[in-house]
């Protein structure tokens, strides 16, 4: 008997594979057929809870850290309140939808997914955008992220996904990126995943701040009116500040800089009293327009073109508060996807459904029992009455004697009978018809998976194009098997062939890849959707974003104080950055204080820069290192500079004066200032990128 049997590094004792060495079984050793489809009522039926194998999957998923988040660990919270300004009872009889001019507590916390508590936040990564609303009916957690689609269709490949993005389990690293072999293996061997690569490669993973983010909630849900009617609803966040990225360059050399710089970014909004805000909107479609959309509604790896179905604007969410204490508020802070209220319900999107299973579980891991309710940021602000009892934490318990239901204590007995069920008022799903054989598979109607990403990458600027190119090159570049590289230049060709051209001649790869075999034939005329660019949709102003102005002995008070006023009337901010944190003499003798040194106060904390200072200072800097990386890196980065003559002998240093474009602003003309900052709404002279290209 004992030959049957092998002991492990653990000192377990494991029965020896018979025959087959590969097979997968759960962790009680029963084999497994099927590892990435949930047992479904029909392919496009809602997921089993009696499917135990992909419980137990996502359970130990769930519970593999203590006590950080397993995903979305590097996280930033912020109080606010959400205020409907139109109505919507014909749609859902949510009271937070039928309640004009009502405003609605909030608590919104941002994160990137694949890094630790630790980690810097300028990482190429998607982005949490969660909201808790404190609504009268209960708490609505709308959990989604700055990106509208997912890589997988089927929750039960969500720890495979993870697993792969997270450093490997033997060496550890790399921390918070993608670029590196397990990552790409799992995506080139997911087709599912081609869409939300496209995004992951955009700009849209590495955003100046989270104040200038889009957000979504990713699935499709159903919104349910007072007389019982359902109409599908995706739901949307639009930045009122508009959207706005970095560049990849410079989002390394922010994170060296300052690896807190978008919490502090939201830190600084909130707390000088610039409020960033979003209007809350809604994709509402019927069960006529799933039937004929092009894709599956219920499939995660979609969006509904805006052009299609019209974003419908119906309030908006303002962020006002700081938290008070970090751990209190952001850290214990627990979302739930099946936290909604009634007039709101689910589809059956197996996504979703999944992570209706997954949230609950990773809450009762993460924070020690089944209270987490009870902590403040968690707790509802509305009566809160039922039987649940005792536990771990419990802060609160049922009075009185009843603690069951049904019971006939009450009226006449002297006690409180406790609370009853509501049907007129109370949460009731919508009975969607469910019928189909349990079968592990996947519909058909999700097998299309280049269509959407071709129309993505098409929709983007010529600028948007080449930053995604770099950025699949730059990753692939870092994956050693050549192999995982070929597959994944092969899935491109499904998508353009330019790109897939671009990176093969990046990774200088002698021939295009085979093309990777096709589940279904993708659609290759899609129409452009100009609302998927950030750069097509810019917001034409300079308000909320920062000016940094660089000023030496020498410099012109008059000119430093008409770039404040400026900048100042188009509700920018404005920061100076000097030699010395002392600050320097102007040329009245008068002294201005600086907020940053030079060598803290680097050119990429800027959206925009100006440089002040006399021709004898501008001489005596021209050798110091952060004074020509402060000029060189505005210019590589494609920002508007303002600039006085003086400066000439630090702008040679720096490379940059004989290239001078029309991005840059001499402020010893007329106007100058104003013009400087109008032309500063435009966020970045991309002009100076396609000269670079050439």
């Amino acid at each position: 008997m004992a030959d049957d049997f092998e002991l492990s590094p653990g000192g377990a004792n494991h029965q020896k594979p018979s025959g087959d060495e590969d097979r997968m079984t759960t962790a009680q050793g029963a084999p497994v057929a099927d590892d990435q489809n949930w047992l479904t009522a029909g392919p496009r039926g809602p997921q089993l809870l009696e499917d135990h194998i992909a419980r137990e999957k996502i359970f130990h998923f769930d519970h593999e850290r203590i006590p950080e988040r397993v995903v979305h660990a590097r996280g930033y919270g912020v109080h606010g309140h959400f205020e409907l300004t139109e109505a919507i009872p014909e749609f859902s009889s949510a009271a937070i939808f039928n309640e004009v001019g009502v405003k609605t507590p909030t608590f919104t916390r941002f994160s990137t997914v694949a890094g630790n508590k630790g980690s810097p936040d300028l990482a190429r990564d998607v982005r949490g955008f969660a909201t808790k609303f404190y609504t009268k009916q209960g708490n609505w957690d709308l959990v989604g992220n700055n990106i509208p689609v997912f890589f997988i269709q089927d929750a039960i490949k969500f720890p495979d996904l993870i697993h792969a993005a997270k450093p490997a389990p033997d060496r550890g690293f790399p921390q918070a990126q993608t670029a590196h072999d397990n990552f790409w293996d799992f995506i080139g061997l997911s087709p599912e995943a081609m869409h939300m690569a496209m995004w992951i490669m955009s700009d849209r993973t590495i955003p100046r701040s989270f104040r200038f983010m889009e957000g979504f909630g990713v699935h499709s849900f159903r919104l349910v009116n007072a007389e019982g009617k359902s109409h599908f609803v995706k739901f949307h966040w639009k930045p009122k500040l508009g959207m706005q990225s970095v560049i990849w360059n410079e989002a390394l050399k922010l994170n060296g800089m300052d690896p807190d710089f978008h919490r502090r970014d939201m830190w600084d909004a909130i707390d000088a009293g610039d409020y960033p805000q979003w209007d809350l909107g809604l994709q509402i479609f019927d069960e006529e327009f799933a039937e004929q959309f092009e894709f599956d509604v219920l499939d995660a790896t979609k969006i509904i073109p805006e052009e299609q179905v019209p974003v419908k604007i119906v309030g908006t969410l303002t962020l006002d508060a700081n938290v008070r204490n970090f751990f209190a508020e952001t850290e214990q802070v627990a979302f739930c996807t099946q936290n909604i209220v009634p007039g709101i319900d689910f589809s059956d999107d197996p996504l979703l459904q999944g992570r209706n299973f997954s949230y609950l579980d990773t809450q009762l891991k993460r924070l020690g029992g089944p209270n987490f309710t009870h902590i403040p940021i968690n707790a509802p602000k509305c009566p809160v009455r039922h039987f649940q009892q005792d536990g771990h934490m419990a802060m609160t318990n049922p009075q009185g004697r009843a603690n069951y239901e049904p019971n006939s204590w009450g009226e006449g007995t002297g006690e409180d009978r406790g609370p009853r069920a509501c049907p007129a008022e109370g949460f009731e799903s919508y009975p969607a018809e469910v019928a189909g054989r349990k079968r592990r598979v996947r519909s058909e109607t999700f097998a299309d998976h280049y269509s959407q990403a071709r129309q993505f990458y098409v929709s983007q600027t010529p600028v948007e194009q080449t930053h995604m190119a770099n950025a699949f090159t730059f990753e692939l570049s870092k994956v050693e098997r050549p192999d995982i590289r070929a597959r994944m230049v092969g899935h491109l060709r499904h998508i353009d062939a330019g790109l897939a051209q671009r990176v093969a001649d990046g990774l200088g790869m002698a021939e295009l890849p085979d093309k990777v075999p096709l589940a279904r034939e993708p659609i290759t005329d899609l129409p452009e959707s100009p609302a998927l660019s950030i750069l097509k949709n810019g917001p034409g102003s300079f308000k909320g974003r920062k000016l940094g102005i660089y000023i030496a002995k020498g410099a012109e008070k008059a000119q430093v104080e008409a770039l404040k006023r400026a900048a100042g009337n188009a509700g920018a901010m404005v920061e100076i950055i000097a030699p010395h944190v002392g600050g320097a003499e102007l040329s009245d003798g008068s002294r201005m204080e600086a907020d940053e040194k030079i060598d803290g106060g680097p050119s990429v904390a800027y959206d925009a820069v100006a440089v002040l200072m006399s021709e004898e200072s501008a001489r005596r800097y021209n050798s110091d290192k952060p004074s020509i990386d402060f000029v060189n890196d505005a210019f590589a980065h494609a920002k508007f500079v303002a600039y006085v003559p003086a400066v000439q002998p630090l702008f040679q240093a720096a490379g940059v004066w004989d290239w001078m474009d029309d991005g840059f602003f001499d402020l010893g003309e007329d106007g100058a200032a104003d013009a400087f900052i109008e032309a500063c709404g435009k966020l970045r002279f991309w002009d100076r990128e396609s000269v670079k290209q050439d």
